[in-house]
């Protein structure tokens, strides 16, 4: 009886450490939606594809904490983002600026759909050729074979 009630006070002593992080609710909601539309924008560096709103690793959580910080200092949304962008990279924007470094990024689809159509164009046409060229065929040995036919010769 006695191990039993130690054993529930120390499982009882170590179930908060399991416990998830709180995160802590700010009094302004107006600046709490600002801060959330801001993590939105911010890309997490360490998962794949994940705004640091989203995700749960732990630079996410401390860039929250970060982006939450500044908003309660009152710097606008363009110096969270600089700081963000000169800390980190273009690489933390969802949305990276268009610039020398980034052109690839921008043009790169662009050049990718208009390389894709170009190469389907020359296969249609290249394709159609082929098929007119094997149908002017296929039509003359229909015709020698019906020629055949109706002279009576069935030779063919």
């Amino acid at each position: 009886m006695k191990k039993w009630l130690i054993l529930l006070i120390s499982w009882w002593l170590v179930l908060p450490a399991w416990a998830l992080e709180a995160t802590p609710t700010e009094n302004d909601p107006v600046a709490q939606k600002r801060a959330v539309e801001l993590e939105l924008k911010l890309r997490c560096l360490v998962c794949q594809n994940q705004s640091i709103a989203e995700s749960d690793a732990e630079l996410a959580v401390d860039l929250r904490r970060q982006v939450r910080h500044f908003v309660a200092e009152g710097k606008s949304d363009e110096e969270i983002i600089q700081f963000m962008t000169d800390r980190y990279g273009d690489f933390v924007l969802y949305q990276p600026p268009v610039k020398t470094t980034t052109v690839l990024l921008w043009a790169g689809p662009i050049v990718l759909l208009l390389l894709g159509l170009a190469s389907m164009l020359l296969l249609v046409r290249r394709y159609s050729k082929s098929a007119d060229q094997s149908n002017e065929q296929l039509s003359a040995a229909e015709e020698a074979r019906a020629t055949a036919l109706i002279e009576g010769r069935d030779e063919l």
